[in-house]
């Protein structure tokens, strides 16, 4: 089929009437389909059911340096818990702290500390008259709600295939010291997949913001998860590329075991320089005598070390694939040769970014709702939920079975096409409306 920009008005109306007699099909099949979080499917969870035995009570639950488990103390983590986090994480364990089950639970409580007690010394950011954040876009939802919950004035910064466009981030760290962080997903990005370049991340390593306490929110919630084993994405380490650039302090590194094992009741850390560390255990012993050790010692039973973790990862990626796969074939075969969308086609990670016409994201997401398919909300990968050319929509292929996937993409490519006419029309009426008032 021709793209429908080069369709006539008679050719789109007719095409229109043969689509809406379809879609007025699903409405009566009484659909349940939900793409609106990337959660791992029930099959997901369940390869990790092997976890809920490794632990009993007829088993030792002592470190190996004696540390008991089940009482008081140990405020950064078990030992074994930091070396197994740290090899995910791609640093050494001394720059480790494990935290509870959640990595979004550790950057509310750095910005919240940031807010009240500063940053190694410097004032408290809700002493000051201004704080902003950097937020490439389109961008994960959940971290602008954090920046947004405390006040925190948000930039967008466009993305590129290479990530954050730099030359726009190193220019407003240098000139603006209310500019205090910027959030990242540097691995598989959430939405668009994307995978930082050599270049993004020395670059990022070497900013020379005018605040002191400015830093780097790195998000590497996706490093483990490639779809493939023989086509995957590598990242610099950030802290040692940091540490490389004289800039040791620069950056918060987060991650976490949430979809690895079971999302909610996995473990999460942080990674950071010593000087951030002392910082950090300053609030933290504050805060907590310590965090779950017995949770720690059972993903340590469970996974062994990293290469027990890759394997794992691997099994989640038999699983995750096709979804991507489906979801990228429906993709090409109904709207490739239309001209009125693009996307993203990751190699790990959650999600796919489409894009669709200027203007036409709501409506999109409002039709496939009226027929049963509950997508991630318009706007949402932008700061405020605000995309300001309603175009942006994340499509997260993790949790439905994929039968119920195929039948979605089905129903989501058939919304794009009668959305997008129907702006076609729009705009071809406005045209013949201002040749006939010339």
């Amino acid at each position: 089929m021709k793209p429908y920009m080069e369709m006539t008005k008679e050719e789109l109306l007719a095409l229109k009437k043969e689509l809406s007699a379809q879609y007025k099909e699903f409405q009566t099949k009484d659909l349940r389909l939900d793409m609106s979080r990337g959660k791992p499917s029930t099959e997901q969870l369940d390869i990790s059911m092997g976890m809920m035995d490794v632990l009993s009570g007829n088993v030792d639950l002592t470190c190996d340096d004696g540390t008991d488990c089940r009482n008081y103390g140990v405020l950064d983590g078990i030992k074994e818990a930091k070396e197994l986090l740290a090899d995910m994480m791609e640093v050494a364990p001394d720059y480790i702290l494990i935290y509870g089950n959640s990595s979004l639970n550790v950057m509310y409580d750095t910005v919240s500390r940031s807010m009240t007690q500063g940053v190694m010394g410097s004032t408290p950011w809700c002493k000051l008259d201004k704080v902003k954040f950097l937020c490439p876009v389109p961008g994960y939802d959940r971290h602008f709600a954090i920046t947004e919950y405390f006040g925190i004035e948000m930039i967008s910064v466009p993305m590129t295939p290479d990530g954050p466009d730099m030359d726009m981030v190193e220019e407003l760290v240098a000139s603006d010291d209310s500019i205090k962080g910027i959030w990242c997903v540097p691995k598989y990005s959430n939405p668009q997949g994307i995978s930082y370049s050599d270049e993004t991340v020395r670059r990022f390593a070497r900013l020379k913001p005018a605040a002191k306490d400015f830093r780097i929110y790195w998000d590497n919630a996706y490093t483990i998860h490639h779809l493939y084993d023989h086509d995957q994405d590598h990242l610099i380490e950030i802290l040692a590329e940091c540490k490389r650039a004289g800039n040791t302090d620069l950056v918060y590194k987060f991650a976490s075991t949430s979809k690895v094992s079971f999302p909610g009741s996995g473990i999460a850390a942080i990674a950071a320089s010593q000087n951030n560390l002392v910082d950090i255990k300053r609030q933290l012993k504050i805060q907590t005598i310590g965090h779950d050790k017995v949770n720690q010692l059972r993903h340590v039973r469970y996974f062994g070390d990293i290469h027990g973790m890759i394997e794992h990862m691997r099994k989640h990626a038999d699983i995750i694939r096709p979804k991507f796969e489906a979801v990228i074939n429906a993709l090409e075969q109904e709207l490739g040769e239309l001209s009125i969308a693009d996307w993203t086609n990751p190699k790990g990670g959650y999600f796919i970014s489409f894009n669709s016409l200027n203007g036409c994201a709501k409506a999109i997401v409002t039709k496939c709702k009226k027929s049963g398919l509950i997508m991630t909300g318009a706007g949402a990968t932008y700061p405020y939920g605000k995309d300001p050319n309603d175009c942006n929509i994340r499509i997260a292929p993790s949790y439905p079975t994929l039968s119920d996937l195929v039948l979605a993409m089905e129903l989501f490519t058939l919304c794009v096409k009668l959305v997008s006419i129907d702006k076609i029309l729009a705009e071809k009426k406005d045209k013949e409306q201002t040749k006939e008032n010339a």
